[in-house]
């Protein structure tokens, strides 16, 4: 009997940044929203107190997060199955067999096109939903499509 292991494949590294800009870019939202809330109802010590605690956290899961996802976020593909670890909380394996894969998509937000990034989503015939690898290459991404699209149409079924 084998050992389950992570998947070969590490997002790209400026994933990290973009996560890391993401979730300043909340922050500040965040930052924005309790100065308008304690401009409103008043700069008291305790109102101060309940706008800066949040804002601590956030401050404190804009430097950790990002760094804990990238060394969780991991995706593989071999000849049967597609293989995807993520979180950063509670972490998630998920395996998907070529028999079951349905549709493969390609997507870009703004910013991930701004930093030359892709998500690759693998949606399959299974109640969890469909598996995602978000942070990769726009060109690794795009040849992954073109492979998973290979290797699906190598099985033979209707993927249900």
């Amino acid at each position: 009997m084998s050992e389950l292991r992570d998947p070969a494949h590490r997002v790209s590294p400026r994933a990290l940044t973009l996560w890391h800009l993401t979730a300043a870019i909340e922050a500040a939202f965040t930052g924005i929203a309790a100065g308008v809330a304690i401009a409103i109802w008043g700069p008291d010590a305790v109102r101060w107190w309940l706008a800066g605690v949040p804002l601590l956290l956030l401050a404190l899961a804009a430097a950790v997060v990002p760094q804990w996802r990238y060394r969780v976020h991991r995706w593989e593909v071999s000849a049967t199955a597609v293989y995807t670890q993520r979180g950063w909380w509670a972490r998630e394996r998920r395996i998907a067999p070529m028999s079951r894969v349905q549709t493969v998509d390609f997507a870009q937000g703004p910013l991930a096109r701004l930093f030359g990034l892709a998500t690759v989503t693998v949606t399959t015939a299974s109640a969890a939903g469909p598996l995602q690898i978000e942070g990769l290459d726009k060109d690794v991404a795009l040849a992954l499509i073109d492979e998973l699209t290979r290797k699906a149409d190598l099985v033979a079924g209707d993927a249900t």
